[in-house]
């Protein structure tokens, strides 16, 4: 090569591993093999957080001022040592980005300030612990199984001040019946659980909304997709035959395809309707995810806004 024009010993290496002169000769997949991902991507399987923190810092970046306070009301974010961004001075990961986007639809549509708020399912309890960071609820209470209740009311117990702790109730599935106490509730949520229960236990919760709930809100999948690129099928295959069977929607369609959420869309507004004297009063994507769907159901008579 001619002097000051030459290859770096980093591309000396690339050139010698990955993009050889045998590698122009058949260009069968390459945007998707080592080649593209020392070209011109990082190789997905095995750069999943600087993905996640580039799509946690994109999404930060259309925060709008009341999505932030709703976010910088949440204290204590950091236990658990999260994947997080900086952005303009402030720290935020993917979890409490959501939640901050899903208050922002409810609150659209439902007054929260005194609700009494029953979640089904809480994952570790973000959502609880938002809602109650940034409303003045007169309760919350959290029906899930016995492992996942264990980690939610641990990390609750962390994170709350004494105050918002003292409005938990923490309800096993096994003793919902009489757990849940005689009183009913303004708003119950169910975020990306219901798709991985059996439809029989998803129809029963929602008699129960339907009975004891006055709003509903719902941020759920549309179907369920097959792509093994995907994840690898880490889990193993069985793992994907029993995810095929839960939820109530359980339609398999390309989740990267617009059109194809789109046309699911109705179904899915229909599955999640509690009874016949509910409206769905909002709906819209799930965001960040291309096939989540979100929507917000109120009882016919029930003034909460």
């Amino acid at each position: 090569m001619a002097q000051g024009f030459q290859a770096s010993l980093q591309w000396e290496r690339i050139n010698e591993l990955w993009v050889t002169e045998e590698a122009s000769a058949d260009l069968t997949g390459f945007k998707s093999d080592r080649r593209n991902f020392n070209i011109a991507l990082w190789d997905p399987t095995t750069n999943g957080i600087r993905y996640l923190r580039a799509l946690v810092y994109e999404l930060a970046t259309r925060l709008s001022d009341d999505d932030w306070s709703k976010i910088e009301k949440v204290r204590n974010r950091d236990v658990g040592d999260p994947v997080t961004v900086r952005y303009e001075g402030r720290t935020v990961c993917l979890d409490y980005l959501q939640a901050a986007l899903e208050l922002g639809f409810i609150e659209k549509e439902l007054d929260l300030g005194g609700a009494r708020v029953l979640e089904i399912g809480a994952g570790y309890g973000r959502t609880c612990h938002a809602m109650l960071s940034n409303y003045d609820l007169a309760s919350y209470t959290i029906v899930d199984l016995k492992n996942t209740l264990g980690l939610s009311r641990a990390y609750l117990r962390e994170v709350l001040d004494e105050k918002q702790f003292s409005k938990m109730r923490f309800v096993q599935v096994e003793d919902i019946d009489t757990g849940l106490g005689p009183d009913g509730f303004d708003l119950c949520v169910n975020v990306h659980s219901f798709t991985e229960m059996t439809p029989d236990t998803v129809k029963a919760y929602l008699r129960l909304i339907d009975e004891r709930c006055g709003a509903f809100f719902v941020k759920n999948p549309v179907g369920k997709f097959r792509d093994k690129s995907m994840d690898g099928h880490q889990k193993g295959e069985e793992a994907v035959r029993l995810a095929m069977q839960t939820g109530p929607l359980r339609q398999v369609l390309d989740i990267h395809d617009s059109q194809a959420v789109a046309a699911a869309v109705p179904a899915f507004i229909e599955a999640y309707q509690p009874g016949e004297g509910w409206t769905c009063a909002a709906n819209t994507r799930g965001m960040p995810w291309s096939y989540f769907w979100q929507a917000l159901y109120t009882k016919t008579g029930d003034d909460l806004r």
